[in-house]
């Protein structure tokens, strides 16, 4: 594809955390004819669409992609799809089963209506928890998948009938892997609550952060508008078409680290990291090589860690609810049964 300029693209999961800041990618940067959005709401939340009602270009369905008759209206004329509706790593932990439905499911059958419909082109929007810990570093494409998780293991079957599809059927599909994704609209409520986000809060409460195990393991942080940035260019690159390309910083962080950069960030360097049991499923290493992706597309990140960090601190500081009042909304165990359940939005990890 040449750009994506006068398409009609799909974003599955596009009024959560990165499909809403996707969703703002395209219409800013891209010029298409049409974005529409399925989402049911469960993660995502209307209010992320911050066009919605004013750029006719952006339509809006809420809808589960387990309802076909909606996947088939939804793909009507469509051009491009980028598939980002999941449900997360913790959800898993409580959920295994619609997990796997949602996760591996919904894309073989998203996938073959995609099929049906002639769609150009197939972005699958995998995860870097396909692979479990680290086995060398930085972690290139063909590192072995080893998932810790029902998660992972439903992201990886996903990627395995996207590259099906574009083998048997020379479907124009691409896998993307996105490593550890950060900054506003992320979530940290319920058991779609990530570290960093959850941190803020609590140290915006005066409160310390919570660091499950020694905290040395790491994560490779990358800010949202970097991923939404590296997805649209993998949506337009020819050569990517039945490739697997893993998208990262190429830095790794501890969650020691982490916690020092968000009290920083607070003002609050008195706060001192609370050390609690190992979480289930926990990954311990990863960091990207981000060379194929860049032979492929030239993309490079542009926000520095500490940076997106700091900004992410206001955000989190600028929203209408009080700090106290998102900090209720936190579970600090929200991978057991009586974390909040949710239905297919959109988290990845």
């Amino acid at each position: 594809m040449s750009g994506l300029e006068g398409a009609r693209v799909l974003v599955t999961g596009g009024a959560g955390f990165i499909g809403s800041h996707l969703v703002d990618e395209l219409l800013e940067h891209h010029d298409p004819a049409e974005v529409r959005v399925i989402d049911n709401l469960a993660n995502g939340r209307i209010e992320n669409l911050v066009r919605l009602g004013t750029d006719p270009r952006l339509r809006f369905d809420a809808a589960d992609l387990r309802d076909g008759d909606a996947v088939e209206r939804a793909l009507q004329g469509v051009d491009v799809v980028m598939h980002l509706a999941c449900l997360g790593v913790r959800h898993s932990l409580h959920d295994p089963v619609e997990n796997h439905d949602v996760n591996a499911g919904a894309t073989l059958t998203l996938l073959e209506a995609a099929r049906r419909h002639e769609v150009r082109r197939f972005v699958h929007v995998s995860s870097s928890e396909v692979f479990g810990t680290a086995q060398y570093a930085p972690m290139d494409e063909r590192h072995p998948t080893w998932p810790e998780t029902v998660y992972g293991g439903s992201k990886l079957a996903g990627e395995a009938y996207a590259r099906a599809a574009f083998r048997t059927h020379g479907m124009a599909t691409v896998v993307a892997r996105p490593f550890n994704t950060y900054g506003p609209r992320s979530h940290f409520e319920g058991d779609s609550g990530e570290v960093l986000p959850r941190t803020i809060v609590r140290a915006l409460c005066g409160l310390p952060p919570l660091v499950y195990g020694d905290g040395e393991q790491t994560r490779d942080f990358m800010h949202v508008h970097d991923t939404a940035r590296g997805l649209a260019a993998l949506a337009v690159c020819d050569e990517a078409v039945g490739q697997t390309v893993n998208l990262g910083s190429g830095r790794e962080v501890t969650i020691n680290d982490l916690a020092a950069a968000v009290v920083a960030g607070v003002g609050r360097p008195d706060l001192v990291p609370v050390h609690l049991e190992d979480r289930p499923g926990d990954v311990r290493r990863l960091i990207v090589d981000g060379r194929y992706m860049k032979s492929l597309t030239g993309f490079e990140t542009k926000v520095v860690f500490e940076d997106g960090v700091a900004d992410l601190v206001g955000w989190f500081s600028s929203r209408p609810q009080t700090p106290q009042e998102m900090l209720a909304r936190i579970e600090d165990r929200n991978w057991v049964a009586s974390a909040t359940s949710a239905a297919p939005g959109e988290e990845l990890s």
